[in-house]
């Protein structure tokens, strides 16, 4: 399955690119900083489907929350499997 293609038709591309930060932040980044991390996934699809803030808003320069996603369970496990699977990016 086409990860990159879901996260386009579920407009998750319109703030994330896997590369760079736009209004949210990049991929890469939250690749990065959940890397390794015990029950991340988990904590992730809970955030891409009741939305979330406060994480990355000193990188953001400010507080931008993102919205609850209307994604299932399962298509959200998908994506975030999938971001975290992209190349880490240093969010300095």
């Amino acid at each position: 399955a086409d990860e990159s293609a879901l996260a386009q038709t579920k407009g998750c591309l319109a703030c994330h690119n896997p590369e760079k930060k736009v209004v949210g932040p990049a991929y890469g980044w939250v690749a990065k900083k959940y890397a390794g991390q015990a029950g991340a996934e988990a904590k992730l699809v809970a955030k891409v489907m009741a939305g979330g803030q406060g994480v990355w808003a000193k990188q953001l320069g400010a507080e931008i929350p993102m919205p609850a996603n209307n994604v299932t369970k399962e298509e959200a496990t998908r994506l975030v499997k999938w971001v975290l699977s992209l190349k880490q990016i240093d969010y300095k």
